[in-house]
């Protein structure tokens, strides 16, 4: 796996030959991604996937508790993201970037532009089930208003990747977070032996 990498040179990597698969969610948004592996467990497929268009997410920029003169980025909900996106949208286009409503994550096509280490930001991702909370870095791609509230549009550095099992008629289905912790270790194992 290609942790650190760019969005822009990470899609490089792949030519227009690779082989992709789509993922639909609830709402039957899809979203296009290229296998990177295909693993088998117990007589199961399952797949790595990593998104063809660069992953997106859009923050709320919110006063920090602890310090009066910071601002610290906060996760935004569903709704929230229908109210502003036409708003990212027209932003992102200013960059020749076309924002999208897909499947799992909003996505971004176009040529992201390369990393500048003004443009970095480092989050706390805290996660429910993880007792420590982990460091991510991700892209600023740039800043908006909406009702006066601030929003910042980021890239993660490191890549999305899902993992998925192959059904019967040769669909991917998401795993679930405890799906994918119980078969988590032999995935794991039969990657890295493929890998070395």
């Amino acid at each position: 796996m290609a942790s650190g990498q760019n969005n822009a040179e990470r899609n490089d990597d792949h030519g227009s030959d690779a082989p992709t698969l789509t993922l639909t969610d609830e709402a039957g948004r899809s979203l296009v991604c290229y296998i990177e592996h295909s693993l088998e467990v117990e007589g199961q497929e399952y797949v790595l996937l990593l998104p063809v268009d660069a992953p997106v997410e859009i923050f709320a920029w919110e006063p920090d508790e602890e310090d009066d003169e910071a601002e610290t980025l906060v996760d935004i909900e569903d709704e929230e993201i229908d109210e502003v996106f036409s708003t990212a949208r027209a932003v992102m286009a200013e960059q020749d970037l076309t924002l999208s409503r897909t499947a799992l994550t909003l996505t971004a096509s176009g040529e992201i532009p390369p990393a500048e280490e003004d443009d970095i930001i480092t989050l706390d991702i805290e996660d429910e089930g993880i007792p420590e909370a982990e460091s991510e870095q991700f892209q600023l791609l740039g800043n908006f208003f909406f009702e006066e509230q601030e929003y910042a549009i980021c890239t993660p550095l490191d890549p999305l990747l899902f993992f998925a099992r192959m059904d019967k008629a040769g669909k991917p289905e998401l795993l679930s977070p405890a799906e994918f912790q119980a078969i988590r270790s032999q995935l794991e194992d039969q990657l890295f032996d493929e890998l070395e």
